[in-house]
Order: structure tokens, then sequence, then C-alpha cells
């Protein structure tokens, strides 16, 4: 748990403030155990979240290792499941999802200002579950003789948080509701793959990880439609207005649509997937 490096302060601190703070962290189970134990004291006490402090926006973020390389996506290379090395491999790319995912979270944190008290909460807690499953990853990867840094490594989810760091509304659209759902449909199949390989170890993980995954979805999708009632937008509109905006990744199926329900898409989103789906 790296108590050691763990501030004593940082549980009694403004919970918005040692949010950006953990953001800044740069060693990444020291993070992962920051980040859980920082929901866990905001949830005790809520009063800690101060959703009016204005906080200023340091150079240094996102905190990150100096490892793993970071590459354009077209020039990492897939490896098949067969292998122990290829299910390294795949295990370290979802490992640096669940390490983005975190930064992700603790990033819609401190950054908008002016929400319900329940939004910090409910993101808080999004960190603390991906600190759980970036442990999880990091352990199975460590029985394979391998650590997060040993491969390259893409930064498609962060470069999203960069281009809606100003608009609540696009980061709730486009990170959740858009990069968060596209693991939903990818989970299933990897699973299935893993334990054809006999690796029931690892897909015992993506059980947890799509399991948890399906609450963030649902938390993106219950602030973008909060904001989208208060300023009276139509949320199916909107969000294909941002998704062109902000150069959001086109959707391909297959869809995973019991659990986009359960995350909350609406009958109406899931007849346009469908029909993406059936336009392949």
């Amino acid at each position: 748990m790296h108590d050691s490096v763990i501030p004593t302060t940082e549980a009694s601190a403004c919970a918005r403030r040692a949010a950006l703070a953990i953001l800044r962290e740069r060693e990444p189970a020291t993070k992962a155990a920051r980040a859980r134990l920082l929901f866990e004291a905001a949830r005790a006490e809520p009063s800690r979240i101060d959703p009016n402090a204005t906080l200023d926006e340091p150079a240094d973020l996102p905190g990150r290792p100096e490892r793993p390389e970071l590459v354009e996506p077209s020039s990492l290379k897939r490896r098949g499941m067969q292998s122990d090395a290829g299910r390294a491999v795949l295990l370290h790319a979802l490992a640096h999802i669940e390490f983005n995912a975190i930064n992700l979270a603790l990033d819609a944190v401190w950054r908008f200002p002016s929400m319900p008290r329940d939004f910090y909460l409910d993101w808080l807690k999004v960190a603390a579950e991906e600190a759980h499953h970036f442990s999880l990853l990091s352990a199975r990867l460590a029985e394979f003789g391998h650590a997060y840094g040993d491969f390259p490594a893409h930064d498609g989810l962060w470069e999203m948080a960069q281009r809606t760091r100003g608009d609540v509304l696009a980061r709730m659209a486009l990170v959740p509701r858009t990069l968060e759902a596209r693991g939903l449909d990818a989970s299933p199949p990897i699973r299935k793959r893993l334990a054809q390989a006999g690796d029931h170890a690892s897909a015992a993980i993506l059980d947890v990880i799509l399991h948890d995954e399906i609450g963030h979805v649902l938390i993106g999708n219950r602030w973008f439609r909060f904001l989208c009632d208060g300023q009276r937008l139509d949320p199916h509109t909107t969000y294909e207005r941002l998704a062109e905006q902000y150069h959001a990744p086109k959707l391909r199926g297959p869809f995973n649509f019991e659990a986009r329900r359960d995350a909350g898409f609406d009958e109406a989103e899931l007849r346009a997937l469908a029909g993406l789906d059936d336009a392949k």
C-alpha cells in the first residue's frame, strides 16, 4: 500500500485539492493507494468536499512514471493470447487503461467547480475502483514476470481529457459515455479468449472490471443528463454535436447492448447503435 509515502494530512484536506495532489503523483502503486484512501475519507466526511473551490492547474499533469513509452496507437503490435508473452502484453495494455482511468476520474474531481457534492463523491468512487483494477492487473502482470511500464502504450484517453478540459458537459459525454463505454463492448470477447487460453485468473479480473465499469458509465450518463437538463439541452443531439466538435472516436460494433442498457443508455441510443452494427 506504500503507506509510508501517503501524506497523513490528505484525508483531512479539501477532497478536491487532495484529488489534484494525487493526480500529480507519479508512482503508480502510490497513486492507486492514495486514491482509494481519499474516497474512503470523503465518503466518511462529505463536508471535506468544497464544490466552490477553484484550483489553479499545475503544469505537471498528469503525474505518471517515465515508463511506459507512449507511442502512436498504430505502432502497437497485437499478439495472440495463447502464449504467456501475448497475455502479458494484453494485461499491460489493460493496466495502462486503468491507470489512465484513475487520472481521468481524479481530474473530474478537482477541475470542475460548482457541481453537486454527489458529483465529486461519484468520481472519487470511480477513481478508487479504477485503482483497485490497476492493482489487480499489476499483481497478475507480476505473475507473468512483468511490471507496468515494461511495454509501450498510447495516450488516447488523456488526450480526450485535454480536449475537454474546459467543458464539464463534453467531459461527461466523451470520456465515460464514449471511451469507457467502449470497454463494455470489448471486455466480453477478451474475457472469452482468455478463458479459451486457460487463463481463468486473468478472465476473473475482467469480470470484476466489467461489473464496475457498468457503474462508471452509469455515473457518466447520470451527470451528462443532469447537465443537459440544467441547460435545457436534448441529450441525443447534444451528444452528436459534442462528438463531432471534440473529434470523438467513431463508434463501431459489436456492442454489448445488455451492459450498455444497464449503464443507463436509453432505447433510442441503443437503436442508433444497432443501426451502426447492422451497417457493418
